[in-house]
């Protein structure tokens, strides 16, 4: 991106890049046409492996475990899982001398503790890890979606870890927290059914998260709309596709400010949102931006100091990351 360093990610939590075959990106290129979402979703990831979320002293030799370790076993045992995990702690004694080895920063680092010290590390481990943003679009041609516009980066792991597989899945908004300058707001929000995915997530990328759409979940489809080249896109008014309460995608006026060869900047104008939201939100990114009803699309960024100033990504930039 070429904006500002005010520009600030607005992921609201929430991963190893798995690349998508160029076959979508054929599919997207023949058909010229997505379908523009705006619904919120939650997005879980299984992590590829038990992660360490904070910096934890341990009682042996000064020892302590540091936020972004991954255990990678004990005394010898593979650590595959929190479940896993729990089984050895189990019976673990509290007075018991127990070899632990980690990978850090691509390292193997191998330390000790005792029982005690380190079941009381165990509420600062996991094994997945969770967010929440917005729906870009969907092909149906080939049966995929992109989403967020941006990467997934765990906040308590400071990083895009490594992850077995995951899921996107149709949430509702239950309460916005307002943007105001220095401070961005959020969308507080929770998964409708944890039993029915709206698709798989196969890519984590700096251009947004890629995978397979769960085709028999048509309710929240709707038609599509010809993709704008980046060329053809003009200052002046157009409008943002996303959720603010509930499960319902509304449009929002906005007016598009500056262009570059892969990105855009734009203001919020929707008196309506800015009374809703104070400006651009964490959970925000991925809306489908439109003009002249055309698909152009999708809201990344925000101004930290500006919340009603933000950036957005072209779709065919967003996209391209499928042909690699």
């Amino acid at each position: 991106m070429e904006w500002s360093r005010q520009l600030k990610f607005f992921m609201a939590s929430v991963v190893m890049i798995v690349v998508m075959s160029g076959s979508s990106i054929a599919a997207f290129a023949k058909s010229g046409s997505l379908i523009p979402m705006g619904n919120s979703i939650g997005i879980q990831l299984e992590l590829a492996g038990v992660f360490v979320t904070s910096d934890v002293p341990l009682s042996k030799k000064n020892d302590s475990l540091k936020a972004g370790d991954q255990l990678v076993s004990i005394d010898g045992t593979s650590v595959n899982s929190l479940q896993n995990l729990h089984e050895q702690v189990t019976a673990m004694k509290d007075e018991a001398v127990i070899k632990l080895v980690l990978q850090r920063e691509a390292s193997d680092v191998k330390i000790e503790s005792d029982g005690l010290s380190f079941k009381r590390a165990l509420p600062f481990l996991k094994d997945t890890t969770e967010g929440t943003g917005t729906l870009t679009y969907v092909d149906l041609d080939d049966g995929t979606y992109g989403a967020l516009g941006h990467q997934i980066i765990d906040s308590s792991l400071n990083s895009a870890p490594d992850f077995d597989s995951g899921s996107i899945y149709l949430s509702e908004i239950e309460q916005i927290k307002k943007s105001s300058p220095g401070n961005p707001g959020y969308k507080i929000s929770s998964i409708i059914d944890q039993e029915e995915t709206l698709g798989s997530i196969l890519t984590n990328s700096v251009y947004g998260i890629f995978g397979d759409w769960n085709t028999s979940y048509k309710e929240v489809l709707t038609e599509p709309l010809e993709v704008m080249q980046p060329s053809e896109l003009t200052v002046g008014k157009a409008e943002i596709l996303t959720t603010i309460q509930g499960t319902k995608v509304e449009s929002f006026e906005i007016e598009i400010s500056k262009l570059s060869n892969d990105s855009f900047q734009f203001i919020l104008t929707d008196q309506r949102l800015l009374e809703k939201t104070g400006g651009i939100l964490q959970g925000m990114s991925g809306s489908p931006v439109i003009q002249k009803g055309k698909f152009v699309g999708a809201v990344t960024h925000m101004f930290v100091d500006e919340p009603e100033k933000g950036a957005g990504l072209f779709l065919g930039k967003m996209t391209e990351v499928g042909a690699k």
